[in-house]
């Protein structure tokens, strides 16, 4: 009988884990170029931890459709070409995020146009608790999505949050000078 009204039990919660509305996306909605939306309704599952950019935009439709349509600034990250300091980008993502299917497929265009052996890249997805599964994205300290996160010599050296000031190929520029 302890049997089955424990396994009721289990069933009423994972019933009511896939019911909850998710809270209040905390996106910028002044911003007036694709502001982001959240609908009622978000799947249950979510990608978390690495993340292959390759398999994101196979699999991710918006991801894919702002990756096709960028056009990179190629005069304005030419300087990123002749880096020759080894540098990581931890790009903190989520693929329910609005912000991410636009920004992120910009930021791999742009790494692909640098072709730059000494930047390498991580993406790291979370959930909406802003979490993933292996605890990858909570020591970087960040509240927003996405978080490009530059380091050199293992210090950070800047940020990307959201979305650039000017332009992520600008941004980016001006954080390795």
């Amino acid at each position: 009988m302890k049997n089955k009204v424990k396994l009721a039990l289990s069933l009423v919660a994972v019933s009511l884990s896939f019911q909850a509305k998710p809270e209040s996306c905390g996106f910028n909605l002044e911003v007036a170029e694709e502001v982001a939306s959240c609908p009622n309704e978000y799947p249950p599952v979510v990608p978390t931890g690495k993340i292959n950019p390759e398999k994101l935009i196979a699999e991710q439709e918006e991801f894919r459709r702002y990756y096709q349509s960028y056009q990179v600034d190629t005069d304005a990250v030419s300087p990123l070409r002749q880096l020759s300091i080894p540098t990581e980008i931890v790009v903190i993502i989520a693929t329910w995020c609005p912000d991410c299917h636009r920004e992120t497929p910009r930021f791999m265009r742009i790494m692909e146009a640098i072709d730059n052996p000494d930047i390498h890249i991580t993406y790291i997805a979370v959930d909406r608790n802003k979490k993933d599964e292996e605890g990858l994205a909570v020591q970087y300290e960040f509240s927003r999505i996405p978080t490009f996160i530059v380091m050199q010599n293992g210090l950070e050296v800047g940020r990307i949050v959201e979305r650039p000031l000017v332009s992520l190929e600008k941004d980016l520029v001006d954080i390795l000078k």
